[in-house]
């Protein structure tokens, strides 16, 4: 049932039911389904299953758990690992500040608003920004906790699954779980794209891959990212200057 066309004067407790409800969207099945590729990446690099779920629940990122699994594997050093997923997590930055003043309603506590800025990330991100708008200024802490919460809390079972599962499933299908992994990103983020420039930045970022790659292997992703970037911008501002709205 739609938000809009339900009574905006309902307990808070309904709001966190309608709320976890959302586990049920097409971005939150896909993340849950990328979280069985981390879980088959985990058992690989050697962790224990419950060392997996708590990097799960705590740092509460993919991209972060994944550049965590590859310092392990590496051998690096706490300051160097720690540094790394401190990096990537201030991506999310951005997320918070834009979505904290949606959030934020008559009488909600800074303790409260502090506590569910843990769980913002792109998934959380995607759905606020489409739900939130239908949810009583009053009410969207609880809704936007209901679902949050009950989101971080399954893709915690489902890696702690998922991994004691792995030694019983056949290589391909433990492949086929860490394949899983690129494509939420890649549908993640096409999905959060507001405009054609974001999107087109994704789709030369991609191209410019196997270029990037060839000229430094241990750099291809950055490269592609920055030249795919600038290209989508300056494609972007073309248009523009000649009229375009986007």
């Amino acid at each position: 049932m739609d938000a809009r066309t339900e009574p905006t004067d309902d307990s808070a407790s309904v709001w966190i039911l309608r709320g976890m409800r959302q586990v049920l969207s097409a971005p939150a099945l896909i993340l849950i389904v990328a979280h069985l590729g981390f879980a088959g990446l985990a058992r690989e690099a050697g962790v224990t299953w419950v060392q997996a779920t708590f990097m799960v629940a705590t740092i509460w990122a993919l991209p972060a758990n994944l550049i965590l699994l590859g310092a392990i594997t590496a051998g690096l050093s706490l300051a160097a690992t720690a540094l790394a997923v401190g990096l990537s997590s201030l991506r999310l930055m951005p997320m918070v500040i834009a979505l904290m003043p949606d959030l934020r309603g008559p009488g909600s506590r800074k303790a409260t608003l502090l506590f569910l800025s843990h769980f913002i990330a792109v998934t959380a991100w995607v759905v606020a920004l489409a739900k939130l708008p239908h949810v009583p200024p009053e009410r969207r802490t609880a809704f936007f906790g209901g679902f949050a919460v009950t989101l971080t809390a399954l893709n915690t079972m489902a890696v702690a699954l998922a991994f004691n599962l792995m030694g019983q499933l056949p290589a391909l299908a433990t492949g086929a779980f860490a394949f899983l992994t690129p494509v939420y990103f890649l549908t993640s983020l096409y999905g959060s794209a507001r405009e054609t420039a974001s999107r087109l930045a994704l789709l030369t970022g991609l191209l410019a891959i196997p270029i990037a790659n060839w000229l430094a292997p241990e750099f291809d992703i950055l490269l592609a990212g920055l030249a795919g970037g600038a290209i989508a911008h300056l494609l972007a501002r073309t248009k523009l200057a000649r009229g375009g709205v986007r």
